[in-house]
């Protein structure tokens, strides 16, 4: 395993033992603590932060995070494909990256399996209309799903290679929704600027045997996206 990956899991288990609201040490104690450089520590904080494990505060340090999946949903399951050609507008998903790995603690959690198991990384780019709209990044179990490809993935939605490939299909979906700010990384892919504000959608897919088949984190443009939802009060 890569140091990045054991930094991750070391910090997670770490913040996991900790109150909510309590401050991690600073970027350059734990580049001491654990030996490793500077990017390193910025970079796995970073992932914990989009994870929802840690919030960073500017000018304070960075803290760990409450658990948000009390929190109330802000709409019903979002298809981008559908949703796209409803409003008149072309879809269009590139594949910014597509390899094999072992999963770290966080990824094995969300999925419901082992620590080191291997996942099916996939980051792709969501545009309507060639204009760039949202930002996926998509962890699958590789053991259930080996053949899926980057190939495969350029000819067929995911869902539907879910279901025509593997008769697996999406039987319940649960979705967390969270107001973010996009990394340098991130605004690159977005045409946007770092720190701009974005919509975070972490989801969860479910077959008709209520087993995990993806997990997804997405960053979408918030000056491109709202989200509405009707309810009726007691």
């Amino acid at each position: 395993m890569s140091l990045y990956q054991e930094l991750i899991d070391s910090l997670y288990s770490r913040i996991s033992n900790m109150e909510e609201g309590e401050k991690i040490p600073s970027e350059r104690k734990l580049c001491t603590e654990y030996n490793v450089s500077r990017t390193t520590v910025r970079n796995a904080i970073n992932d914990l932060c989009l994870n929802g494990y840690l919030v960073r505060i500017q000018g304070k340090g960075t803290f760990v995070k409450k658990d948000n999946s009390q929190k109330q949903n802000l709409s019903n399951y979002y298809s981008f494909t559908e949703q796209t050609k409803k409003i008149g507008k072309v879809p269009e998903s590139l594949i910014v990256d597509f390899h094999i790995e072992k999963c770290n603690k966080i990824v094995a959690k969300n999925l419901n399996i082992k620590k080191d198991d291997l996942v099916i990384h996939l980051l792709r780019l969501r545009k309507a209309d060639g204009e760039a709209m949202m930002l996926e990044l998509t962890f699958i179990p590789y053991d259930k799903f080996q053949k899926i490809s980057k190939e495969l993935l350029e000819r067929k939605p995911l869902y539907e290679i879910f279901e025509t490939e593997y008769d697996s299909k999406i039987h319940k979906v649960n979705e967390i929704f969270s107001v973010s700010a996009l990394t340098k990384e991130q605004a690159k892919y977005l045409n946007s600027k770092p720190n701009d504000p974005c919509l975070k959608i972490q989801r969860k897919s479910y077959d008709c045997n209520d087993a995990i088949i993806e997990y997804t984190v997405s960053f979408a443009r918030e000056d491109k996206f709202n989200y509405q939802t009707t309810y009726y009060p007691n």
